[in-house]
C-alpha cells in the first residue's frame, strides 16, 4: 500500500476500523484491560477516516467485548489446545496473536475486499488460514470440515449488521452442520439498535440490520445457552484482571450499559431444535 494512499472497503466492511483503533488505544494506556501491539502498529499505517466513527470508537464496551470472546477462546482451547477456532468476520483482528497456543488451527473468514487489506499484515500458515467468503456463502463450511475437531465459531461486531432472517439460516446450517461445536456471538438490544440507527445516519456509516433483546430466542435455531455476559457483568477470570477503577465503574454503568449489549456462547443441539418443532 502506498503511503497516504485510502483504504476502500464496502461501507459494513470498513466499520473493522472500530474495534481496531478501540484496541489500539487501549494498548497505549498505562493499565489496559488488553494489550494488542499488533492493532496499534496497524492503526499507525492504515490511512483511514476516522471522522466517521468519531474520537470514542472503538472504546470502553468495543474493548471489554472483544475481552469477553478472548477469555472464551482461550478456555477453549486450555480444554481442547489442538482444535479449530473460526473467526467469522474477521476484519483485522488480532485475536489469534492474542491467544495462540502453538498447536490451535484457525480460520480467518471475511470477504474478498477486507481479506485482500488484511493479507498486507497476516500470512497463512500450517495452522492458520484466511478465507476470502461471505459468512453466508456455504462454500467455506468444507474448509472448517477439513480441519481437527472440536470446533469454537467466533463471530464479533459482524452479525448485528445482517437481515435477520440470513443469520437465522446461517447459525441454524452451523448448528446442523457441526452437532456439538460451540459458537460464540454478540447481540444488541432494540434499544441500542435504534440509537445506532440516528448515529448510523447522522455520520453515514452502515446501519445495524438485527436487534435481539434476549439470545434465548436462538434456541429455536438448535443453539442451547453455555453462558451470557454483558459488558458490565464479564465473565469472573476477566473481571479478576481488569483494572481496580473498571472493576469499580462497571457495576455503576450497569442500569445503561448493561441493557445494550450481550455476548453468549452457545453449544450446536440440532436435536434440541428437533425437540421443540416436534
Amino acid at each position: 500500500m502506498a503511503d497516504g494512499e485510502q483504504v476502500r472497503l464496502g461501507a459494513v466492511q470498513e466499520t473493522l476500523f472500530i474495534p481496531l483503533a478501540g484496541r489500539a488505544r487501549e494498548t497505549r494506556k498505562k493499565w489496559p484491560i488488553l494489550r494488542d501491539p499488533k492493532a496499534a502498529q496497524i492503526v499507525d499505517s492504515v490511512p483511514f477516516d476516522t471522522s466517521k466513527f468519531g474520537k470514542g470508537a472503538g472504546g470502553l464496551v468495543g474493548v471489554i467485548r472483544t475481552a469477553v470472546f478472548d477469555v472464551w477462546v482461550r478456555d477453549f482451547l486450555a480444554e481442547h489446545p489442538a482444535g479449530t477456532v473460526i473467526e467469522l468476520g474477521t476484519g483485522l483482528n488480532t485475536r489469534f496473536e492474542r491467544v495462540d497456543n502453538g498447536t490451535v488451527h484457525w480460520i480467518d473468514l471475511d470477504l474478498p475486499d477486507t481479506i485482500e487489506l488484511r493479507r498486507r499484515y497476516f500470512a497463512d500458515t500450517d495452522r492458520r488460514q484466511m478465507v476470502a467468503r461471505s459468512v453466508l456463502d456455504e462454500g467455506w463450511l468444507r474448509t472448517v470440515q477439513e480441519l481437527p475437531e472440536p470446533y469454537l465459531f467466533v463471530t464479533e461486531g459482524v452479525l448485528v449488521y445482517l437481515p435477520e432472517d440470513d443469520v437465522r439460516q446461517m447459525l441454524a446450517r452451523l448448528a446442523a452442520r457441526f452437532p456439538g461445536a460451540l459458537i460464540a456471538l454478540d447481540t444488541y438490544s432494540q434499544r441500542m439498535f435504534d440509537r445506532q440507527q440516528k448515529m448510523a445516519a447522522q455520520r453515514d456509516i452502515a446501519r445495524w440490520q438485527w436487534p435481539c433483546d434476549d439470545p434465548r430466542s436462538l434456541a429455536r435455531l438448535g443453539l442451547n445457552v453455555i453462558q451470557s455476559d454483558t459488558i458490565t457483568r464479564p465473565p469472573k477470570a476477566l473481571k479478576a484482571q481488569l483494572p481496580p477503577w473498571y472493576r469499580y465503574l462497571l457495576p455503576l454503568a450497569d442500569p445503561i450499559l448493561g441493557q445494550f449489549v450481550t455476548i453468549t456462547l452457545f453449544r450446536a443441539d440440532p436435536a434440541g431444535w428437533a425437540d421443540q418443532t416436534s
